[in-house]
């Protein structure tokens, strides 16, 4: 689990580190991807407050009569990317999705999870959840050719993929 930052710490690291912008990432109904950027001129008041947006806007959250959602960065999930984007460093923060008096969205997948973890606790049960990554090597993005000729549990390969893996691990 990684360190919980303060306000004040995640600030400082985005001046050391020259950070210009931050993306406020959180997931819909069907765990798509999702999110915001902002500028490190508005993260402070982000940190302190959330980020509004329209709820509407996002397939399967809400009405357009209720559309008012915030997005509140979870500080545990800050992080700065290890690479630059378009020559700018970027941090992320994932989010949690509330209402405007603070109280959680339902339908936010984190929120859902929190939920199921905790009543797993309550029966003294402890879970251990990971993403499993999986992906292709094509030889160019025009045809889907690939590149990886090694069967499933094969170790020994004589084609470029299990070079390109430990390169992807370790960016990873």
């Amino acid at each position: 689990m990684r360190q919980k930052l303060s306000k004040e710490e995640i600030l400082s690291r985005l001046d050391k580190e020259g950070v210009r912008y931050i993306r406020l990432w959180f997931t819909d109904i069907l765990g798509q991807l999702k999110g915001m950027s902002i500028t490190r001129r508005e993260i402070e008041k982000v940190l302190e407050e959330g980020q509004g947006f329209d709820g509407s806007s996002v397939e399967g959250f809400v009405r357009i009569e209720e559309s008012d959602l915030i997005a509140r960065p979870d500080f545990e999930t800050f992080m700065i990317f290890p690479w630059e984007i378009g020559e700018e460093k970027v941090a992320l923060m994932f989010c949690d999705i509330q209402y405007p008096d603070g109280s959680p969205y339902i339908g936010d997948p984190r929120y859902v999870l929190k939920k199921v973890l905790g009543k797993i606790k309550e029966k003294g049960y402890t879970a251990y959840i990971g993403p499993e990554m999986e992906y292709f090597y094509f030889e160019n993005s025009e045809r889907p050719i690939m590149l990886d000729k090694g069967g499933y549990f094969d170790y020994a390969t004589v084609d470029v993929g299990p070079r390109l893996r430990k390169k992807t691990v370790t960016a990873l």
